[in-house]
């Protein structure tokens, strides 16, 4: 079952010079839930009930200049980010969730990959 789990804001449709209108829906679909168990199952159990907000309530963003998904990265006692990419049915989804480090945070931002929020 594919759920909505939020949409892009015009702050961070702004602040990433993103060509979307605000309200674009972000989707995780079962595959995407599977990908991410896969590949980082403690992360997984420990963050996915919180995707939503994640999403929703980041506290910073970016463009990942690899495969260009934008990345959203929550601070609660450590840094989870949570990637989303455009399908090939033109909708954006959930791709990835796993915790970053602080070091990684940092530097992301040093050299201008990862932006703050003001909200």
């Amino acid at each position: 079952m594919t759920e909505k789990i939020g949409e892009f804001s015009l702050e961070v449709i702004e602040l990433l010079n993103l060509n979307i209108p605000a309200g674009t829906a972000i989707y995780l679909g079962e595959s995407n839930k599977a990908h991410m168990k896969s590949r980082h199952p403690r992360d997984y159990e420990k963050y996915i009930g919180r995707i939503d907000k994640i999403v929703m309530f980041p506290n910073f963003v970016g463009i990942n200049d690899a495969d260009g998904s934008v990345e959203y990265v929550k601070t609660f006692s450590k840094n989870v980010k949570v990637a989303v990419r455009i399908a090939s049915d033109g909708e954006y989804y959930a791709r990835s969730l796993y915790k970053i480090g602080e070091s990684r945070v940092k530097n992301s931002i040093k050299i201008g990959q990862l932006k703050r929020l003001t909200k």
